[in-house]
């Protein structure tokens, strides 16, 4: 590529800032042009008392973004890959992703006091259905109490006593700095993740040759593995917003190890699967688990 400017679009928020100055980091150790940094608000950062799924989906997070990068406003696009639909914008591809961060969930309680031992009736603050299905599997005597902002906002909501405890994604904490927050942390098989979850995803346009083979350069081919495959469950399902469904993935031994949890649309059903493949046809075992998780369901998981 030659020396021009290169923009990238994120959204403007602290965490969405922090993820693409990374990105900017990883992309100026190969490349010596301008770099700037672009803040684009965006429609989900802006109506934060409803469900993502009342106002049109996951989308809202990158729609505002995307439409610039199309219009050739931004060079390229920065998200936190679960927020990204499963289904790639026509004109456009991501194909890049930063080394991924840590994917497990944590809680942060008012009390100080962790999941077990908070009393009944405890209101906990969350926007995903996933997460709030999950807690109810261990504890069915909690409240859930719908929260959306960032992570500043909902810490802030749960001191004034709106809440008494959040579940968050520990890759943001990390990110901010502010992990002395936290007071229980999951692992990924207490409480499987979001697919993609604490992922850096990087996105340009299709036609934009030079980029794709300049993106290689900063692309994590471990993370990239890992995440194909686990939105690979996603496309099967064909979910949306309100689709309680989490993947988690290791590699061992050159195989991708693989586990989905699909939930009924109430959250009273829940459903899993694993399954073991080789690295080269890691996407096959996303398929492999969508189909099954699917399969098992019959399809109550959708209204």
């Amino acid at each position: 590529m030659n020396k021009r400017k290169l923009i990238i679009g994120s959204r403007a928020s602290k965490l969405a800032l922090i993820y693409a100055d990374k990105v900017q980091k990883e992309i100026s150790k190969y490349y010596k042009g301008e770099i700037v940094i672009k803040k684009i608000n965006t429609t989900g950062d802006s109506k934060l008392e409803v469900r993502l799924s009342e106002i049109g989906g996951k989308g809202l997070f990158s729609s505002n973004i995307e439409k610039e990068l199309k219009n050739k406003n931004i060079d390229l696009a920065v998200h936190a890959l679960k927020d990204l639909p499963t289904k790639e914008t026509k004109g456009l591809i991501t194909n890049c992703f930063l080394k991924r961060n840590k994917a497990n969930e944590v809680l942060i309680s008012n009390t100080r006091k962790i999941l077990k031992e908070l009393l009944p009736g405890s209101i906990i603050g969350t926007s995903s259905f996933r997460r709030e299905f999950q807690l109810k599997q261990i504890r069915k005597d909690l409240n859930f109490k719908l929260i959306r902002g960032n992570i500043d906002t909902r810490i802030k909501k749960l001191r004034n006593g709106e809440y008494d405890a959040i579940i968050l994604s520990k890759a943001g904490l990390d990110a901010l700095d502010i992990t002395n927050e936290i007071t229980q942390e999951f692992s990924c098989n207490e409480l499987i993740p979001s697919a993609g979850q604490g992922t850096i995803a990087v996105q340009c346009r299709e036609e934009d040759i030079d980029m794709i083979d300049f993106l290689k350069k900063i692309n994590h081919d471990e993370t990239s593995i890992v995440v194909k495959a686990e939105r690979e469950i996603l496309k099967v399902l064909d979910g949306d917003c309100e689709t309680a469904v989490g993947a988690t993935s290791t590699i061992y031994e050159n195989k991708i190890h693989l586990s989905g949890e699909l939930f009924s649309i109430d959250g009273k059903r829940r459903y899993y699967y694993e399954t073991i493949k080789e690295l080269k046809i890691a996407n096959e075992a996303g398929i492999e688990v969508g189909n099954k998780l699917k399969e098992q369901s019959k399809g109550d998981y959708k209204k």
